[in-house]
């Protein structure tokens, strides 16, 4: 079972922005074919880094203020927050490799 959290637009000020360690936020959609390419890999980062990071599922088209908060413009994207500030973001789709070497200086 992945350590990926599912969350809504109510829940993202508690889980994101007030997290005390680093958070990535997945944004995805359905209708999205890059997202299903992606979505094994944030799947691993989660359960890869889970003592490190936290990582968050939200679905764009059922939560449109974080999208709008976020700056979100097309899917899949990725937030990555470190006391409630984006320092790193990633629209399009990305391989495993590219998006563990994103986050690895964040994680060490």
């Amino acid at each position: 079972m992945s350590s990926t959290v599912w969350i809504t637009d109510a829940e993202f000020e508690i889980e994101v922005l007030e997290a005390q360690q680093p958070v990535l936020v997945y944004f995805w959609a359905p209708w999205c074919g890059p997202c299903r390419l992606v979505s094994p890999s944030v799947d691993w980062v989660a359960d890869t880094y889970s003592d490190r990071l936290k990582v968050i599922k939200m679905e764009v088209d059922a939560n449109p203020n974080a999208r709008s908060k976020c700056k979100v413009e097309g899917v899949p994207a990725l937030r990555l927050f470190k006391k409630g500030e984006v320092t790193k973001s990633h629209e399009g789709a990305i391989t495993k490799k590219a998006l563990e070497q994103m986050l690895a200086p964040d994680l060490e």
